[in-house]
């Protein structure tokens, strides 16, 4: 497992509101989209990050993380494993205090180097879901 529930409680309830979804569009039909409106509703703010820069549910997006131009408390990741790693590392290098691989997105150096600086981190869970047993 990564990410015991003390960790996923902290970043769901502690970390801060402000999460960059990697790989959200405005495609409704995608996992990213649904589970962005559900942070929403409880009350996290849903920053979109992909290539196409979309406003997703009212918030603008931004076409990589070091383009958004303030403060993002975690990073919530929706793409490919293989491509996961360098998101995490982009992740610390904004100063994210979490990051968060979805459902299927695994690369365990990724999370070995991710906790080693110091960082919180999940992997291979969903927030939508772990949000509501909380």
């Amino acid at each position: 497992m990564y990410g015991d529930s003390a960790t996923i409680r902290k970043i769901l309830t502690e970390v801060g509101d402000t999460w960059a979804i990697v790989g959200l569009s405005s495609n409704q039909n995608r996992a990213a989209y649904g589970v962005a409106e559900v942070l929403q509703r409880f009350g996290k703010r849903v920053v979109p990050v992909h290539p196409k820069a979309e406003t997703v549910h009212g918030e603008t997006g931004y076409p990589s993380l070091d383009a958004i131009p303030f403060e993002v408390d975690v990073v919530d990741v929706f793409v490919n494993s293989e491509l996961a790693g360098p998101v995490a590392d982009e992740a610390a290098a904004i100063g994210a205090k979490a990051v968060w691989f979805q459902l299927g997105v695994v690369d365990e150096q990724a999370y070995e180097r991710t906790r080693a600086t110091g960082l919180d981190m999940v992997m291979d869970r969903c927030p939508a879901i772990e949000i509501r047993s909380l």
